[in-house]
């Protein structure tokens, strides 16, 4: 194995989720870290599935019980990856792959300078909009938070190893398993 860590960051509906989803379905030898989070569940989602769903005042104590690699404030939401999850995975001979925000990212490289990234770009920022208000089912009240956080992250994007535009999500998914391929082998 290249690499044992993969980091995933997009804007919020680019699809990271979905490529990760797939691509750890189809890769036995990958871990997603399932991410601790304060904010809501959305419709189809669980405890654990795709978060830990968690309340600040719980969120804090972890943090303060040096519980997170890295966590961050992104929506106006706390979001941080357990310390635990990653080496558990890594005692087991897998390869952690993880979406986080841009923050995390930075975290990630300077703290596992092994890691390799990839970032997802919509095809545009309109689209984006389109995925997101299509995801929630509704219009999100933070909709122009959101879009200008993602007009910031993508302009973050050449500080990746990899830049992938999911325009057609089947041939981007392509590219992005081709990647993922190279960096286990």
């Amino acid at each position: 194995m290249k690499t044992n860590l993969i980091i995933l960051a997009a804007p919020s509906g680019a699809g990271k989720s979905s490529f990760i989803e797939k691509v750890c379905a189809e890769t036995p030898v990958l871990f997603d870290t399932i991410t601790y989070t304060t904010r809501a569940m959305r419709k189809g989602e669980s405890q654990g599935v795709p978060y830990f769903f968690v309340s600040e005042d719980e969120f804090n104590q972890k943090k303060s019980e040096n519980f997170f690699v890295e966590s961050a404030r992104v929506h106006n939401h706390l979001y941080g990856t357990s310390r635990v999850q990653i080496e558990d995975a890594w005692k087991q001979g897998r390869c952690v792959i993880m979406d986080v925000d841009i923050q995390g990212a930075k975290t990630f490289k300077e703290l596992y300078p092994q890691s390799r990234s990839i970032f997802i770009l919509p095809p545009s920022i309109e689209e984006l909009r389109t995925r997101i208000v299509k995801r929630d089912g509704r219009i999100p009240a933070d909709i122009e938070i959101r879009m200008e956080t993602a007009k910031k992250e993508m302009k973050e994007a050449p500080g990746f190893d990899y830049r992938i535009v999911n325009d057609q999500f089947e041939l981007s998914y392509a590219e992005f398993k081709k990647i993922v391929d190279k960096l286990l082998a």
